[in-house]
């Protein structure tokens, strides 16, 4: 800093304002300054700033899997926002979702110097004593129920159910079936008890549930089983990828989308326009699940203080050619 310092004919406390973004420096002096900058090849030190201002400008990232979309779509949002606010980000993928793993995540990442977490996990892998928080790092959660203990961002699964399921009834429907994700997942359980709650205040029967694991082979699988069932016109999987699975099993045994069965899934991937028929989806706004999820970590870095509470994202019924009013029995008229 001495040496730019003496290059441009400034003081240190000029560059060193110029370095940190500061205002209050005339512009002519600033051009100066960042020209010195690049003629000496000068960078600011970020370990020397942060050993002065006690933040490192590093968002922590602690993700279970990236072979889903939406944890992709999630992360590369994450990391567009944090960019655009001055901050870089740390990635540490967890292989197996143990206590152990976890801990050993956040023990990392204590030693690599950040100023937030943000969790892409489900949350009760956070609830044992024995992981322990790195000492004033704050933590943001990704599709949890632990708004009571941590800063929560979430899309509205329910009310992505709850349209899914509607949508199918209003069409002249008996009754869904459901596909659900696993039974770990607070995802696919809130989206299963939303159907389950929208059938039963229609006074409609509520099927016994198929449980998948997100994948297309999982949902090919339960189509497979759906095919078989006689009274099953409408079919609303948990996400898209069963929701493909579901074609398959439905062409290979002589049904049609949705002539003979009406599919809805849930996510909206890129991909889903292109099915055969395009597929009717719940949308999620997993850009906007990432911007909101560094907005809560910076405003805790800001406000000094721990956050807690849950921010829902809305969601909204895409309808596409994979929905339909049920074919009257054969016998009819």
């Amino acid at each position: 800093m001495a040496d730019v310092a003496r290059h441009a004919g400034v003081s240190a406390q000029t560059v060193s304002r110029v370095a940190n973004g500061y205002e209050g420096v005339v512009e002519e002096t600033r051009a100066l300054v960042l020209a010195s900058m690049r003629e000496l090849g000068y960078r600011p030190n970020s370990a020397a700033r942060a050993l002065k201002s006690g933040q490192f400008r590093t968002i922590g990232v602690i993700v279970f899997t990236l072979s889903t979309t939406g944890n992709m779509r999630t992360l590369e949002a994450i990391a567009t926002s944090a960019a655009a606010a001055g901050y870089a980000i740390t990635l540490i993928p967890v292989a197996v979702p143990t206590q152990s793993d976890v801990r050993g995540a956040f023990t990392r990442l204590g030693e690599l110097a950040v100023d937030a977490v943000i969790v892409i996990m489900e949350v009760h892998l956070l609830d044992s004593s024995t992981v322990t928080l790195p000492p004033g790092v704050e933590v943001v959660v990704v599709d949890s129920d632990a708004g009571d203990r941590y800063a929560v961002v979430d899309t509205d699964q329910a009310d992505g159910a709850r349209q899914a399921t509607e949508h199918l009834l209003d069409l002249g429907h008996g009754t869904v079936w459901h596909v659900a994700g696993p039974e770990a997942s607070f995802a696919a359980e809130r989206r299963a008890q939303a159907w389950r709650a929208t059938l039963e205040a229609a006074g409609r029967p509520v099927p016994e549930v198929v449980r998948g694991d997100w994948s297309a082979e999982s949902g090919y699988r339960a189509g497979l089983t759906l095919a078989t069932e006689p009274t099953c016109t409408a079919v609303f999987a948990a996400n898209d990828q069963m929701a493909l699975g579901l074609y398959r099993a439905f062409a290979e045994k002589g049904l049609r989308v949705p002539e003979d069965v009406s599919v809805v899934g849930f996510d909206d991937y890129p991909e889903a326009a292109s099915f055969s028929p395009p597929l009717t989806t719940v949308h999620q706004d997993f850009s906007e699940v990432g911007r909101r999820c560094v907005d809560r970590a910076l405003h805790q870095l800001t406000a000094g203080e721990p956050d807690v509470g849950t921010t829902l994202v809305p969601t909204h019924l895409v309808v596409r050619g994979s929905t339909g009013a049920p074919r009257p029995p054969a016998d009819a008229g």
